[in-house]
């Protein structure tokens, strides 16, 4: 797919995706959630895939929204089409075998505070307002805002966000757990791409199984998601960069992940 609305950087083992849609303060339309998800789908595949993915957007947002103007004459019908499309690019962030940090730059509002809520990890520039104001347009989240703002910041909050539409700025947003970390704006693209080269140089097969156990465990009984643990720990013993990493911590050297 030919990107309109979408710029894709690769630098060794980091890609970044910046929203390119500055003059809408990057709003979601139905063409820019089809690239994302197009985006998303071509980086996990392949053996050269990224070990981290960093989403941010371009000029004053990180995403506002959705694209009012073009939701606004929407039928029932098409409304479900957008919101189960919204769905599909959310699941398959979560789905993505590499972390995904959201650099929220501005703007995170709507659909874009449930592309942040998707993401593994979220830093904000201390200039950042985020919320979920879609009451004040009559209707509710649709990318997933009611379930996953529960399960982020707990459904005593998550309802006062909701039910009012309130936006709220970066701290409080770090103080409710929305986000990990608050920079400020001009330090955020290197801070973040700092935490996310970290997390590469880690074994990519362990970090990516790690976000597989942390995930599929949150929805099952916890005796099930321990014994998924065990399985996976013990699966990763079979591998060249558990044999590396262990052999470089004895030897007292830097470990060297090929990821396999």
């Amino acid at each position: 797919m030919d990107y309109q609305h979408l710029l894709l950087e690769r630098d060794g083992h980091l890609a970044t995706l910046t929203v390119n849609r500055p003059d809408k303060l990057n709003a979601l339309n139905e063409r820019l959630v089809a690239e994302l998800t197009d985006a998303f789908a071509t980086l996990s595949e392949g053996a050269d895939r990224p070990r981290v993915v960093v989403l941010t957007g371009a000029g004053k947002a990180f995403v506002a929204g959705g694209d009012i103007k073009g939701m606004a004459p929407m039928s029932p019908t098409d409304a479900y089409r957008f919101a189960s499309a919204g769905h599909r690019l959310c699941a398959s962030i979560e789905a993505a075998p590499f972390p995904v940090i959201a650099a929220v730059n501005g703007f995170a509002l709507g659909g874009g505070c449930e592309l942040l809520l998707a993401c593994d990890l979220a830093y904000a520039a201390d200039t950042a307002k985020l919320g979920q104001p879609e009451v004040l347009l009559g209707v509710i989240a649709g990318f997933g805002g009611t379930q996953r703002l529960t399960r982020r910041v707990g459904p005593g909050k998550a309802r006062e966000l909701l039910y009012t539409g309130d936006t709220i700025g970066a701290d409080e947003a770090l103080r409710i757990g929305l986000v990990e970390g608050v920079f400020p704006a001009a330090e955020l693209r290197a801070k973040v791409n700092d935490i996310a080269l970290r997390i590469a140089s880690r074994g990519p097969l362990a970090v990516a199984a790690t976000k597989r156990v942390v995930l599929r465990g949150a929805d099952v009984a916890l005796p099930v998601a321990c014994e998924l643990e065990a399985q996976t720990f013990a699966t990763l013993f079979g591998s060249s960069d558990q044999r590396e990493g262990m052999e470089a911590f004895i030897g007292k050297r830097k470990a060297t992940f090929e990821g396999r």
